[in-house]
């Protein structure tokens, strides 16, 4: 079984501007890409760049607030219930618009106002008042959780705390994003946990540590990570969300271009 794999347009390709990137992923054989936010791009814009390129999105993000100002999500924010119910409305409509089946729900920061069981308690009732909706246009929400040295004020660091929402949502259609440099960085024994919660796993990412640099800059044996994905039988895509060092298409010289596609 071969892997499948797609570079994160919003990290990867970034000295051009981001529609000329679809280009750029085409051409180093690529198939698919993900992205992080590109509502201002517009769904229309986006679309023509994939059906001309033969290019499929596999996943973007849930608008997660001012995130230049440090936002990462309104799930798991009770007073702001209404915008991130009109939020997931918005994503799940840019997603038909350009085909996509996965969207990474982004939680929140843990408010000191409030305690995080109460935040917890507004993320899964969002998420379940969700799924229903998520399952018609067939798409997948994706929980990710993000390592607490990054992002410290983040709802959920650990692989642990993304399934207890999963888990009290219980939804087919509400399931866990495992990126291979936050378990790398919060929790390691990344094997075992893939493993583990295999079955509840929606979408991989991947990047080395430190740096989140491209795979054989950093710790990780990405051979051993590649080989339990055969193993379990995996067959999504691997998102390739790393800071490139140098330019994209040198940093990818790691993944022969016939494993691209």
């Amino acid at each position: 079984m071969a892997l499948r794999f797609a570079p994160n347009l919003s990290m990867l390709y970034t000295e051009v501007p981001f529609l000329e990137r679809f280009a750029r992923a085409a051409a180093a054989g690529f198939r698919a890409v993900e992205f992080l936010f590109a509502y201002d791009v517009g769904a229309e814009a986006i679309r023509q760049r994939l059906d001309d390129l033969g290019l499929t999105a596999v996943l973007f993000n849930l608008y997660p607030g001012d995130f230049a100002a440090g936002e990462r999500g309104l799930l798991s924010h009770p007073d702001r219930r209404d915008e991130a119910r009109r939020r997931v409305e918005e994503a799940l409509e840019f997603a038909r618009q350009i085909g996509c089946h996965r969207i990474h729900a982004m939680l929140g920061n843990r408010r000191p106002d409030l305690e995080r069981e109460r935040q917890v308690a507004c993320a899964v009732e969002q998420l379940a008042w969700a799924a229903p909706l998520a399952d018609e246009a067939d798409v997948t929400l994706l929980l990710e959780p993000l390592n607490a040295f990054d992002m410290p004020d983040y709802l959920i660091h650990t692989t642990a705390e993304g399934m207890e929402i999963v888990r009290a949502v219980d939804h087919p259609r509400v399931r866990l994003q495992y990126d291979v440099y936050h378990g790398q960085m919060q929790e390691g024994n990344l094997i075992h946990t893939i493993t583990e919660h295999f079955a509840q796993i929606g979408h991989i990412q991947i990047s080395d540590v430190p740096g989140r640099h491209q795979p054989g800059t950093g710790e990780i044996h990405f051979p051993n990570i590649f080989a339990a994905l055969e193993q379990l039988g995996y067959t999504g895509y691997i998102g390739l969300e790393y800071r490139p060092l140098g330019e994209t298409d040198e940093s990818l010289a790691w993944l022969p271009r016939e494993a691209r596609g």
